[in-house]
């Protein structure tokens, strides 16, 4: 691999012993997969920084980092383990508690903004078109490299931290033109309204794709961001796809020639695909928990809970997830208050996913995310049921949904 004088007095040590363990960690990513030059970056959104998935190794390896090294590019930061500023009252453990605010404190140490959250790009983080950026987070980088047009690999926490450490990647994968065209082809035959709709159409072309990279047509009316939200999450979690094109919509796909350039696979996703994809999240009866926001809520959605919610209350446990940023909007809008007083939980920060199980004896999920009906279902062993922000309103007031 060719390395500029720059990068080789990184490797060499000449920019200290972190600066050069990171390196080395890009130089052997970039030796397995036959890159021949590293990539300036100019945005990382790091993944890892739970402490629930890092545990004490990667704590203490982040906080040699931070003693160290700091950040060179901007590096926003993904769900953490716990609401950082509401976490007693939430009733999550002191010493899982001190030992997250530590690992956070050495992210900000480094320069991170401390953003904690899976949705940057609805808050600053905005790569253009064919920027390189070292992104983790599955729904996130699926988000950059489709709807943005930026280029990312799926970065994990080691490989990011390296990256926004070293400011580089190496070239390979989703950062070359020839490797962002598309694998199969899904003609799609029904009308899509609603974000649970588009984490449908994500959950079942996932399954299919894999590591590949579906083409969706037939998609007439542009999708809310919303929408190519859900869809990011979905498609990311029932396979592994980071980059999907949407023809006429998604920057890089004016038309099927320009991201299909072979013979793929032909799919239809219609009114029985449909129905397939929400085959498996069908629970109906008693609801425990209803959670909105996997990925982060947005403005716009909390708009929407706030006037479904207003002057009532819930009876199944409701949290909406979102970051600081969105609710101290919602909060100056007047949401929050609508929210709190219809006894909702805002969950900044974290996630049910990332977060450490809470133990109440929760038997079933409602939740408009393909990504949360996926994962809970593995997570904490329960029913879980995808349905429309309206269904999952009424699951939330009358505790029960059929």
């Amino acid at each position: 691999m060719y390395l500029n004088d720059e990068e080789k007095s990184m490797l060499n040590g000449e920019k200290g012993e972190i600066i050069q363990k990171c390196m080395k960690v890009l130089v052997t990513l970039g030796d397995i997969y036959g890159a021949k030059r590293m990539l300036e970056i100019n945005s990382v959104h790091s993944p890892g920084v739970s402490y629930r998935v890092t545990g004490d190794a990667g704590l203490n390896y982040v906080k040699e980092a931070s003693a160290q090294a700091c950040f060179v590019v901007p590096t926003t930061l993904n769900n953490v383990g716990l609401d950082m500023h509401n976490w007693e009252a939430v009733g999550f453990d002191p010493e899982f508690a001190h030992k997250q605010i530590e690992l956070s404190q050495a992210y900000k140490d480094m320069g991170a903004v401390m953003s904690n959250s899976c949705t940057p790009y609805l808050y600053g983080n905005i790569p253009m078109l064919g920027e390189h950026v070292a992104w983790g987070e599955s729904s996130a980088i699926a988000f950059v490299n489709s709807v943005l047009g930026a280029r990312t690999n799926r970065e994990g926490g080691p490989t990011a931290l390296a990256a926004a450490i070293t400011g580089r990647v190496p070239e390979y994968g989703l950062h070359l033109d020839e490797n962002r065209k598309g694998t199969c082809l899904f003609k799609v035959n029904v009308e899509l309204t609603s974000d649970a709709d588009y984490a449908s159409l994500g959950y079942y072309a996932g399954a299919i794709a894999g590591k590949g990279i579906p083409v969706f047509t037939g998609i007439k009316k542009r999708p809310t961001t919303e929408s190519l939200k859900a869809l990011s999450a979905a498609v990311a979690s029932s396979g592994a796809v980071a980059l999907f094109h949407i023809v006429g919509i998604t920057p890089e796909a004016p038309t099927i020639e320009a991201v299909i350039d072979k013979d793929v696979e032909v799919y239809t996703f219609g009114a029985e695909e449909y129905a397939k994809a929400f085959e498996k999240f069908n629970y109906s009866g008693d609801v425990d928990f209803v959670v909105f926001g996997c990925p982060h809520a947005s403005i716009q959605e909390i708009i929407l809970i706030a006037s479904l919610l207003k002057g009532k209350k819930v009876k199944a446990e409701t949290w909406v997830c979102t970051s600081h940023q969105i609710k101290d909007l919602a909060a100056q809008m007047d949401c929050l208050g609508i929210l709190e007083n219809a006894g909702v939980t805002i969950m900044c920060d974290t996630c049910p996913v990332l977060c450490p199980t809470l133990d109440r004896g929760y038997k079933n999920v409602v939740t408009n995310s393909g990504k949360m009906a996926h994962y809970v279902r593995g997570l904490w062993n329960v029913k879980s049921r995808l349905a429309q922000i309206e269904d999952c309103i009424k699951a939330a007031v009358n505790g029960r949904l059929e």
